[in-house]
């Protein structure tokens, strides 16, 4: 029987099969028109405002690649930036970490707490989802996982800053230190401890608070009674100045204070005055360091009504890495993400090149040391050996 088909049929037909070819090319390309990308930092609390600057770096950049027609494969796709809070907390921290994987991100930009970052780290290992993390202390990376990238020079690094910078440039004898019982504090505050030894400091004094303590009144007294003429301390930067009031108190002002990364903060210089000297060393250089620097902090002054508070270039940064390797790989598979990341010598558009070694170590950080003066960070050295 032979089927006579008219002149409209057969246009019929050839449309409905162009349609279902168009859904056959469509299937094979399994790239998504949204790509969720995690940001876990703590955006409540006492750390709220680096959280929140670490937030604010990974949302800028995602909202001009937007802009500007991010293409995988020649498919148009956006960026959603999925947002949870860790409280700077490693419990919590497991918590929001198994709500990103559940939400479906294909990376994470987070944790500031290395405590945190090393709970969370087997969660994002799980599925093979990348976790690029601001945190310093030097476990992260050697908890054995293909997927752990840190943003920055690790805190090994930091300690020998430390150690060399207080040998060197610090007039003083009689030392103290002080740390907060976190893992990335107390563990600092200890390879500070070793660097400081090697560098004949005597330390007169040592003792360690929790992360929340302000009361300092007590600990003020013993630096007093001791004589410490320099203070080494791993606490965040509400903590320091509340120790700097307590010693105001006491009238025992002309004591150097060596604080580490997370006093390197626009809070810490509006309270840390009054003081003989207010040092800091971190793996966070300035934005204005960098020659892409004054356009970055245009760009996130005009949007957020502000300067950023901690590392905002860092995620900033990071999202434009993410993009790229996702663009290279030309695959928003986790795993091909993280695949693509080890190999990688990313662009990155203030800091320059953001580049891992096998273990997930920044090939390029190095640890600066900044004196506190006239309301701004002032670079006295930095060096990616020390």
């Amino acid at each position: 029987m032979q089927l006579k088909l008219s002149r409209r049929s057969t246009l019929r037909l050839l449309s409905a099969s162009a349609v279902a070819s168009s859904g056959l090319l469509a299937g094979c390309d399994s790239t998504p028109a949204v790509i969720k990308i995690g940001v876990a930092q703590p955006l409540s609390g006492n750390l709220a405002a680096l959280g929140q600057d670490l937030l604010n770096g990974v949302n800028l950049a995602a909202e001009e690649i937007n802009k500007e027609g991010y293409k995988v494969k020649g498919k148009t796709v956006t960026f959603e930036i999925v947002a949870v809070d860790d409280k700077a907390n490693a419990e919590t921290g497991k918590a929001v970490a198994q709500q990103l994987v559940d939400a479906g991100v294909v990376a994470v930009i987070g944790h500031l707490n290395s405590g945190v970052s090393i709970a969370a780290a087997p969660i994002y290992a799980g599925r093979n989802i990348a976790q690029l993390a601001i945190s310093t202390n030097p476990k992260f990376t050697q908890l054995g996982l293909d997927t752990t990238f840190r943003l920055v020079a690790n805190d090994t690094l930091q300690a020998k800053a430390i150690g060399s910078y207080s040998a060197s440039q610090i007039s003083g004898t009689r030392y103290a230190l002080q740390d907060d019982s976190t893992t990335y504090g107390k563990e600092l505050a200890e390879g500070a401890e070793v660097q400081l030894k090697l560098a004949k400091k005597e330390i007169v004094l040592k003792q360690s608070f929790d992360d929340k303590t302000v009361d300092f009144d007590a600990f003020a007294a013993k630096l007093k009674a001791e004589n410490v003429q320099v203070l080494v301390t791993t606490v965040s930067d509400f903590q320091v100045v509340a120790l700097i009031e307590a010693l105001k108190k006491l009238d025992y002002t002309g004591i150097t204070i060596l604080g580490a990364d997370t006093a390197k903060t626009p809070d810490m210089l509006k309270g840390g005055g009054g003081m003989k000297g207010l040092f800091v060393t971190s793996p966070i250089l300035e934005a204005r360091e960098f020659t892409a620097g004054a356009a970055f902090l245009d760009k996130y002054r005009a949007k957020f009504k502000k300067d950023p508070a901690y590392a905002g270039h860092y995620t900033y940064d990071a999202m434009h890495v993410l993009a790229a390797a996702i663009r290279r790989a030309e695959s928003s598979k986790a795993a091909d993400i993280t695949a693509m990341l080890k190999k990688l010598d990313g662009y990155a558009p203030v800091t320059g090149s953001m580049k891992w070694d096998d273990k997930g170590e920044q090939r390029y950080g190095v640890i600066g040391v900044y004196s506190g003066k006239g309301g701004l960070w002032e670079s006295q050295m930095r060096s990616d050996s020390w």
